[in-house]
């Protein structure tokens, strides 16, 4: 569902838990200002943000930035290490959510940046249609996170 107020300090909470005590980094929410004006910096244009809720907790996060020109970045997807996996299939439901949104707004590429340690994540997108880009192939107005050396393009133009 799409974040609503309710589910903002949890959404930020799981996520900058995720980022710093299972994969390490030195940061927190004052240094994510995108985290504290959610609407303003997500939930416009073709823009939005998502949560997966499992008995009204927050569970797994998905965020499109509207980066001009009809592409959009895929951040902020994560998801509680209890519901990972296909049992649950919650980055599934996050990532289709997202994707048919992308497809409602007239959206032609999704592009993302990650890491080179997120291993899954690489063969999550993989699976889901995204192919590996050389940054110089990312649009002029996408967004670099200072950890990110892979980077990713699902076509969306191709399949209308």
């Amino acid at each position: 569902m799409p974040c609503q107020p309710e589910y903002f300090d949890a959404a930020t909470a799981l996520i900058v838990s995720i980022q710093r005590d299972e994969f390490g980094f030195d940061i927190d929410l004052a240094r994510q200002p995108d985290l504290s004006a959610i609407p303003a910096f997500y939930q416009s244009g073709a823009g939005n943000f998502w949560v997966a809720l499992h008995d009204d907790t927050v569970v797994g996060t998905i965020a499109l930035k509207d980066i001009g020109e009809h592409n959009v970045a895929l951040r902020k997807m994560f998801v509680a290490a209890k519901y990972r996996g296909s049992e649950w299939g919650v980055a599934k439901k996050l990532l289709h959510t997202a994707i048919h949104w992308a497809r409602h707004h007239d959206v032609q590429s999704i592009f993302l940046g990650t890491t080179e340690k997120f291993r899954a994540a690489h063969r999550f997108y993989e699976k889901h249609g995204f192919s590996l880009i050389e940054k110089t192939s990312l649009p002029a107005s996408f967004l670099f996170m200072p950890v990110d050396t892979r980077f990713y393009r699902l076509d969306l133009a191709s399949d209308r």
